[in-house]
């Protein structure tokens, strides 16, 4: 332990025995023994502040000798947390901070290998790592429950970010270069290779980003008109000797904001900081600034373009219109707390004034993008707009917006209304996530960048108490806010995006003219030695040299489970409720699962949408606005969603049903039962209006998410026809189900789905094939247990099944799966017939970038080789596809997975997709082969376990159980079985299963048009 010194020796002594004292006390009573003005080394403690309703104490300092700023939020939580962020506004649209948030993570003064930064994913149990880039703050944080690996890791991270090499090799590899398509080929064509590049080409397909990219740099063309992340036509323009001088002038402590929180004690962190970095720095010239935005004296308007979605749920309506508007600083973090809520009352919901004026007048299909209040920026902004607007809809949506503040400013808002927000604010505090320390790191990062206090942002009881008093003391509070914001605000935006056909075309055309540009510069000479440049990059990212790295080791894992404590209780009628005791912070969590497979093929369809709408049609009492508000003062949302659930002993069993989600304050528990009561038993789906509202928002929202996620989309495709469970995924979460809420959405009459959805509630919503659980403290367990006792007694009985699983009968062991048999295979799915079948899928879609999947059928948890199949997916990312997709290929990731029984590879926003799928062949020749070693296997254990012991919140304790039927015998021995593991078991499970013709196999390609792809009849083309 780290003791503060001071000058006299009996004074230390007593100082080191209290230090050692407090050690042993819950972090946030130790934290509140530090006192404002002492020192602790090379630092000096600012404030100390109490944050009762977060259970955490923060703690303020500043290094004396460079001016670091350090906050410290002790919270009595085993998985600590480490950021260190910088202000980094972009002075152009190179891209310069995001490629150098890429470039000081490939290697640094201590750690000279290749991506430590990624070899250290295999080497330690990190709960989380990753880096961002903002609009102007770059941000590095990780976390982990172990001690000894937190001090690891920060060590890798601070040299890493203090003392990188910045070679122009990885700047090359990160950034962009020129190089022959194939790179030893002199002949082949010179493309621009890079992984950023690649990314952000990515980036610029999706139409949202390039929104919201145009809306920020519109409104704030002063500080934040360049693009953080590099438009892809300007990253070519950026130099290494560019690069390296913005680390110099970005990334010194000086402009350096470093953030711990945990259980772990903060000297023993402040200490490694200043011994491992600050000791070798002195106060530099002042940080750089974001520059103020000068308010306009009149508002200003502006159109651009964006590529046709095909995906879109009216064709014909693709444009976009919005308005936003900058506001105040973000450092007075009451008025952006004011600005939220206001943000929230204005937009969120069906009694939101802007959602029923645009939304159910159904002028377009969803809001945009920006929506709501954003506090991301210098400056608050609040935006409104709708997308899938027709020809001329954009004024009409203008002249709404105008009429709604109007209308909000003379009106106001409903008392009701305000204290369903603040309601659910006050449950979103209570509720604990998963990874708090990484919520809260975030929640802070805008308003410390721009030096507004990060406490007085987490004090957010503190601000709802003076709202309250605001609105005592002035009842039009909130209404004059508006006025002066959005009323009478000259600084104000109208952004109106149109589809154009010849988008795609354009950018490949302006991409075209940089690379004929950037390769005319060249000299005879660079030319020519261009084959050698891209050869050198290839030695140097076939080199694999880890050896200089911290790392822990499984004999540092623990080898048991940590028990959950649960039981199972059953109600009067007989359902089933796992009880689940935990320090949930006053908050009720409930959770029930209906099984479906009772339910006909076409019901079974609709599942998704009945799902998407039960909570938001209204009830045979109230209509859906009501229904809303009701919601709002009780819950934290009822969520409904359709789930499969793989069956852990059989690939060709599965469970099929809904899963039914809420939370409240233990004091609401009743009223949230009373809720679920109401939805099972007296929803209505008669409001056609209303329907087909929320049937357009679903299709947009899916559309809207294909180029963002597209490699979970060709996961998913690829494994429909590998087992029974598989094709119900793709129907119920893939892109058949994009397609189906796309043609629904295009009816004009819905009135048929009326009737479906109405038996399929009567069908669906009894008490025969339910079950049930709670997780709350122990003291309001039985008062939970009591209220869902009522609701399961309210409910229509019928008979239960006698198995929930559905055991599929299998045909024959592959079937090669032609165009014109696909309706066959999936006939016999929905029979429980099933033949795994060989497909390859090709999506053709208007994007520069591709994803790609290969995917195999192998064994379900319980199966010894399962430990062995996620040790070598781990083991393959690692140690072959990272260096071979990403460092070589230039696409954003690449990597394998083992998921619901299959072994899956993928890569994410490709430029050469067919290479990618050459490579996963490789890939499996190299494991076959056995060419690593114990500690390579040692390491991609370590990986498997990091993600087994990743912290569970305590509203998710118990859900393997209840979900899955997974108990804590199976996953111990689960445990053991990834101990256990070697080479040999490595060798072997590859060999009889990745090996070519082992298993069936699935693979689909999302991306843009490829003429090989459309003429090869072994494609399936959409």
């Amino acid at each position: 332990m780290y003791a503060v010194r001071v000058r006299h020796g009996g004074r230390a002594l007593h100082r080191c025995f209290l230090t050692r004292l407090c050690s042993t006390l819950p972090a946030v009573q130790r934290a509140l023994n530090y006192t404002e003005g002492s020192k602790i080394g090379g630092y000096t403690i600012q404030k100390v502040t109490s944050v009762p309703d977060l259970l955490l104490t923060a703690v303020k300092l500043k290094h004396e000798a460079t001016s670091a700023q350090h906050l410290h939020l002790a919270r009595n939580d085993p998985n600590n947390l480490f950021s260190v962020q910088f202000r980094t506004p972009a002075p152009d649209s190179t891209g310069v901070p995001h490629i150098l948030e890429h470039l000081v993570l490939c290697g640094s003064e201590r750690f000279t290998c290749r991506d430590p930064f990624f070899k250290m994913l295999s080497r330690s149990l990190a709960t989380f790592m990753n880096a961002f880039t903002s609009s102007d703050f770059t941000m590095f944080p990780f976390s982990t429950q172990n001690p000894k690996d937190f001090q690891n890791l920060l060590s890798v991270y601070l040299d890493a970010v203090f003392f990188p090499r910045l070679q122009q090799l990885d700047f090359w590899q990160e950034g962009w270069r020129l190089e022959h398509m194939k790179t030893e080929d002199p002949t082949s064509p010179i493309v621009f290779k890079g992984v950023v590049f690649n990314e952000m080409k990515g980036a610029f397909s999706s139409r949202e980003q390039l929104f919201c990219e145009h809306s920020q740099r519109a409104l704030q063309p002063v500080g934040y008109g360049g693009s953080s992340g590099g438009d892809p036509i300007a990253i070519p323009d950026l130099s290494w000797q560019q690069l390296c001088a913005y680390h110099a002038s970005h990334y010194h402590p000086s402009n350096a904001r470093f953030l711990t929180y945990g259980d772990m004690p903060l000297d023993g962190h402040l200490k490694q900081i200043e011994d491992e970095v600050l000791s070798r720095f002195q106060r530099s010239s002042p940080p750089p600034v974001v520059a103020s935005e000068p308010r306009w004296n009149r508002p200003h308007s502006i159109q651009i373009t964006c590529p046709p979605d095909p995906l879109a749920p009216e064709p014909t309506k693709q444009e976009a219109a919005c308005v936003s508007f900058l506001l105040s600083s973000i450092t007075d973090s009451f008025e952006s707390f004011t600005l939220s809520l206001l943000g929230s009352l204005l937009v969120s919901g069906p009694n939101a004034p802007f959602y029923q004026a645009l939304i159910e007048a159904q002028i377009g299909s969803d809001f945009t993008p920006t929506i709501g209040y954003e506090g991301n920026t210098k400056d608050g902004v609040f935006s409104v707009g709708l997308q899938g607007l027709g020809e001329g809809d954009s004024a009409t949506v203008v002249d709404v917006i105008d009429q709604v503040i109007a209308q909000v400013v003379e009106s106001g808002f409903t008392d009701e209304r305000v204290e369903a927000l603040l309601h659910k604010m006050e449950l979103g505090l209570k509720h604990q996530t998963t990874n708090f320390g990484l919520t809260l790191a975030s929640a802070v990062a805008s308003t410390w960048n721009h030096d507004g206090d990060p406490v007085e942002v987490l004090r957010v009881e503190d601000h709802v108490q003076r709202l309250r008093a605001c609105l005592r003391d002035n009842p039009k509070y909130l209404q004059e806010k508006v006025a002066h914001y959005l009323q009478q605000n000259k600084h104000r935006l109208v952004l109106t995006m149109l589809p154009e056909a010849a988008f795609g075309e354009r950018q490949l055309s302006a991409e075209a003219e940089k690379l004929q540009a950037k390769i005319s510069s060249l000299g005879v000479d660079e030319r020519a030695h261009l084959v050698q440049q891209g050869l050198h990059l290839q030695r140097e990212q076939d080199k694999d040299d880890a050896s200089c790295l911290p790392t822990l080791r499984t004999v540092d894992v623990q080898p048991k489970i940590s028990p959950t404590i649960m039981h199972i209780k059953t109600t009067s009628g007989g359902v089933p409720v796992l009880c689940c005791d935990q320090p949930t912070n006053g908050v009720v969590y409930f959770r029930a699962f209906i099984n479906s497979h009772t339910l006909t093929g076409e019901m079974k369809t609709l599942l998704p949408l009945f799902c998407s709408v039960l909570t938001k049609m209204g009830l045979a009492s109230m209509d859906y606005r009501q229904l809303a508000q009701r919601m709002d003062l009780t819950t934290g949302d009822l969520n409904v969603t359709p789930c499969i659930q793989n069956d852990h002993s059989s690939l060709d069993a599965y469970e099929q049903g809904v899963l039914f989600s809420s939370m409240c304050l233990d004091k609401n528990v009743d009223k949230m039962m009373d809720l679920w009561k109401d939805i099972f038993t007296s929803s209505i789906f008669e409001d056609l209006d209303r329907l087909k509202t929320l049937l357009l928002m679903a299709a947009q929202e899916l559309a809207n998410g294909v180029t963002d996620c597209g490699h979970m989309y060709a996961m998913t495709r690829a494994a429909r026809l590998l087992t029974p469970a598989g094709d119900i995924r793709e129907n119920f979460e893939g892109l058949a189900q994009v397609s189906l809420m796309k043609r629904l959405s295009e009816y004009t009459d819905v009135n048929h789905l009326i009737g479906k959805l109405s038996r399929l509630q009567h069908q669906l919503l009894t008490s025969g094939n339910l079950r049930c659980s709670i997780n709350s403290t122990p003291e309001k367990t039985e008062h939970a247990l009591m209220a869902v006792d009522r609701f399961v007694a309210s409910l229509p009985k019928s008979t239960p099944k006698q198995s929930p699983l559905v055991q599929a009968t299998v045909l024959q062991k592959s079937l090669p799966c032609e165009d014109g048999n696909e309706k066959m295979i999936r006939h016999l799915l929905l029979q429980s017939w099933f033949r795994p079948c060989e497909m390859k899928t090709y999506f053709q879609l208007d994007v520069p970038v591709s994803f790609a999947a290969h995917c195999l059928r192998c064994v379900p948890f319980t199966d010894p080789d399962y430990a062995s199949l996620q040790v070598l997916a781990r083991l393959l990312g690692s140690k072959f596809l990272h260096r071979e997709i990403r460092e070589k290929g230039g696409a954003y990731g690449g990597a394998a997975k083992m998921t619901n029984g299959n072994f899956t590879f993928f890569s994410y926003r490709d430029p050469s997709p067919h290479n990618s799928l050459s490579t996963f062949e490789r890939s499996k020749s190299w494991a076959c082969s056995g060419k690593y070693n114990a500690q390579d296997v040692d390491e991609a254990k370590l990986s498997v376990f990091s993600a087994i012991d990743a912290p569970l919140a305590p509203s998710e304790k118990g859900q393997a159980l209840f979900l899955s039927g997974i108990s804590e015998e199976m996953r111990q021995k689960h445990r053991e079985a990834v101990f256990s593991v070697n080479q040999d078991s490595l060798v072997d499970v590859a060999t009889r299963y990745l090996e070519k013709g082992a298993q069936t196999s699935g693979v689909t390609i999302i991306g843009p048009q490829n003429k090989t792809l459309t003429r090869d009849p072994s494609w399936i083309v959409h």
